[in-house]
C-alpha cells in the first residue's frame, strides 16, 4: 500500500470516529504513522485531502461520511449518485 494510501484510510478512520468536519492533519498524521508533513507532500492542503476523503466515502459507500459532506455542502459529496444521496440521507437521519 502506498503511503498516499496509509494516509488517505486514516483519513477515513477519523472521519467514522471523529465525524467528517473533525478531521485534523495531525490526527491523521499519527493514525497513518507518519510526520504531519508527509501528509502535506501528498495532499496539497486539508481541502484536498477532504476531498479524497470524499470521493473514498463515495467509492465505498460510507453513508454517514457522505451525509455528512452533503450536510456541508461539499461539492464532491454532491456529485454522488442520487440514489447514494438519498440512501446516505435516509441514513443520517
Amino acid at each position: 500500500m502506498s503511503k498516499r494510501d496509509v494516509i488517505l484510510n486514516a483519513a477515513i478512520e477519523e472521519a467514522l470516529i471523529k465525524g467528517y468536519e473533525n478531521i485534523t492533519r495531525d490526527d491523521i498524521a499519527e493514525r497513518a504513522g507518519v510526520a504531519a508533513g508527509t501528509v502535506n507532500s501528498h495532499f496539497k492542503d486539508m481541502f484536498h485531502l477532504r476531498r479524497a476523503v470524499m470521493h473514498c466515502a463515495i467509492q465505498n459507500r460510507h453513508l454517514d461520511i457522505l451525509a455528512q459532506g452533503l450536510s456541508e455542502g461539499c461539492d464532491v459529496a454532491k456529485s454522488a449518485p442520487e440514489e447514494l444521496k438519498r440512501e446516505a440521507l435516509e441514513t443520517f437521519l
